[in-house]
Parts: C-alpha cells; sequence; structure tokens
C-alpha cells in the first residue's frame, strides 16, 4: 500500500490509505498541483482536481494574495482561502503538501531582507497542515519534503524555498522599441543566490539519500525558462547553473514544476547525463493573463496556456521502466496540453 512517509494528522492517514489501495491495484499514481490561488477570486477548479482522483496535492505558491506585512490580515486571508468548500473537498480527498512564493510570502517579488519572514512561515505551514514533527518548523526558511509510495514505485516531493534566502534583484523601466508602454524587468545578479548554503546541502542530500524512482522538484518560480522579462532563476545564472549541476550529478529522475507565472507550459533541456529535464509550469487557478502576448522561450515544448489551469502528473508504474504522463488541464476536464516521458528504471 502506499503512503505518506511523514507523520501525517490520522484523518489524513486514513483518507490516503483509502485512495492509495485503489491507485496500488490499478500500477498508477495521480499527483495534481497549481499555484496562483487568489482567495477573493473564484475557486472554480478544484471539482475538477477532485476528478482526477490525486495521490497528493502539491501547492506551487501564491497559494494566497497577500502582500502585506500584517499578521491579521494575512491570517484571515489564509482562513478564508481554507474555508472554500472545493478546498475543503480536496483536503477530504488527499493530503496536501507544498511550498510559498512571493504573494503569500508577503512581498511581490521579496527576498531574504523581507522582515515578516519568520513571523509568515508559521501561518504558511499551518496552511498546509505539515506537522510540527516535520523537520521543517525547526530551520530557517520553508523547504521540506515528504515521500508517496513504498518499494519501487517511491517518488520524492522535494518542496524548494525560493524565498526566505533569495539574494535581491533589481527592478529597471523601460520602454520598448516602437511603443511608450512602461514596461519593467529585472538585471541580472551574476553573484547572487536563490536557496542559500544550507538549502543546497538538503537539497544534495535529499537526492543522494533516498532511492526513490521519481523526484518531484517543486520549485515555484520557473527554473529553465530564460528569455521572458519576469522573475526566474535565470535572474541569478550561477545558482541556476549550480542548480542544474546538482540535479545532473544526482543522475535521479526528475521533473521540476514550478507556477508564479499566471500561465502554464513545459520547457525541457537534456542534461550532460542524457537525462531530460522538464520544468512543467502550472499557474493560473483563479487567474491569468488580462490580455495576451507573444512570449519568447527557447526551451519550451508545445505551446503556452493562458487559461485557468492545474497540473497532473500520472506516474504508470511497470516493472522495467515507469512512464509518466503530465497534462495541462481546466476547467470541465480539459487538456489543454500534453507530456510523456518514459523512464528505464
Amino acid at each position: 500500500m502506499f503512503a505518506v512517509m511523514r507523520k501525517c494528522k490520522p484523518l489524513f492517514i486514513l483518507v490516503f490509505a483509502l485512495c492509495s489501495t485503489h491507485l496500488v491495484a490499478q500500477k498508477q499514481t495521480v499527483i495534481a498541483f497549481g499555484s496562483c490561488s487568489n482567495q477573493r477570486k473564484p475557486q472554480e477548479l478544484w471539482p475538477d482536481v477532485i476528478n482526477q482522483k490525486p495521490a497528493l496535492w502539491i501547492w506551487g505558491g501564491d497559494n494566497i494574495y497577500a502582500d502585506t506585512g500584517d499578521t491579521t490580515e494575512l491570517k484571515a486571508m489564509y482562513a478564508k482561502q481554507k474555508s472554500d468548500v472545493g478546498y475543503q473537498n480536496i483536503l477530504k480527498t488527499c493530503p496536501v503538501t507544498g511550498t510559498w512564493d512571493d504573494h503569500d510570502y508577503g512581498m511581490n517579488d521579496g527576498g531574504r531582507f523581507w522582515p515578516h519572514r519568520d513571523t509568515f512561515k508559521k501561518f504558511s505551514l499551518e496552511f498546509l497542515d505539515i506537522p510540527k514533527s516535520n523537520p521543517v518548523w525547526n530551520h530557517p526558511g520553508i523547504y521540506n519534503s515528504l515521500v508517496l509510495g513504498e518499494g519501487k514505485n517511491k517518488i520524492k516531493i522535494i518542496n524548494l524555498d525560493t524565498r526566505y534566502f533569495r539574494d535581491t534583484l533589481v527592478r529597471v523601466h523601460y520602454k520598448p522599441e516602437g511603443t511608450e508602454k512602461l514596461q519593467y524587468k529585472y538585471e541580472v545578479n551574476t553573484t547572487g543566490d536563490v536557496l542559500g548554503e544550507v538549502q543546497w546541502k538538503w537539497l544534495e542530500e535529499e537526492l543522494r539519500n533516498s532511492d526513490a524512482a521519481l523526484f518531484i522538484v517543486n520549485s515555484s518560480i520557473q527554473a529553465l525558462a530564460e528569455d521572458h522579462r519576469f522573475e526566474k532563476w535565470v535572474n541569478f545564472p550561477q545558482a541556476r547553473q549550480h542548480l542544474l549541476d546538482v540535479l545532473d550529478a544526482s543522475k535521479k529522475k526528475i521533473v521540476i514544476i514550478s507556477g508564479d507565472r499566471h500561465i502554464a507550459e513545459f520547457s525541457k533541456v537534456d542534461l550532460p547525463s542524457g537525462l531530460p529535464l522538464y520544468d512543467f509550469t502550472s499557474s493560473g487557478l483563479t487567474h491569468t493573463w488580462p490580455e495576451k502576448w507573444v512570449e519568447a522561450n527557447r526551451h519550451r515544448v508545445g505551446n503556452i496556456v493562458i487559461e485557468k489551469n492545474f497540473g497532473i502528473i500520472r506516474i504508470d508504474w511497470h516493472r522495467k521502466d515507469f512512464k509518466i504522463t503530465m497534462q495541462i488541464r481546466g476547467k470541465n476536464n480539459q487538456v489543454f496540453q500534453e507530456q510523456t516521458i518514459t523512464f528505464k528504471r
């Protein structure tokens, strides 16, 4: 039987056991994830998520839209989000894990100099229902992990914290050629870091000291996209290269998931080891871009999706290999796009 390998609350253990018995019989595991959910907007996609019968829901960040330094306001926003009927049904369906991004961190595009980061961490972990026995409660930042499944069919979810330790980004304004519309972009921080020394060491150990068949690395911000003007790992090129080096050196089968962008897309690079690395971006549970524009992404596979969406990762287990089907899904059972990967054991 599949199980979440952390000390979960009894209700989660019971619910998960009931769900996972069916999944084992079908030789399949389904994981759902999403990001950018504004508690003030309609929560329309939860029934569609539940219809996929996920064994786990992963929050990719911007789990609420706070952008505040007021603790009372933050608590009320989390309470509103958590009391949503649709989300309550998610909690009855499967366990939840995840990380934060900037808006639930409290500061748009915020980093390590946000003064409320330690105070706000508590409310984020409580919203995610991460047990007090989890080591995340005892170290700076919100990075955490869990293992789903058992035996040869284990999946490890690694939730990174791309906020707490992240160095400064400098925003500059400009007018693109041929237009008077003022826009902004970020200057490259050539020496800046994203994860911090302690979290880098933790990430390497999480990869090295696990025999999981598949690793899902939850990044919140996009790890592979290079060309757009918004926040992304490549704003810190040294840190991004270090991330790719760490993942490649592990020789593990890895899928990155990300959010933040209010769009969905697949990005892909081939690591020096020969393994493919996808960054599956799913963002916009409650809202997406107010207008559509063309956005370059040299690593994009398929098309950009500018619709409210969530992500599905379906793993079909076989003795000698396993197949991963990644779907960008929307309302009324719509599949916007799909990618598959087959990994040899």
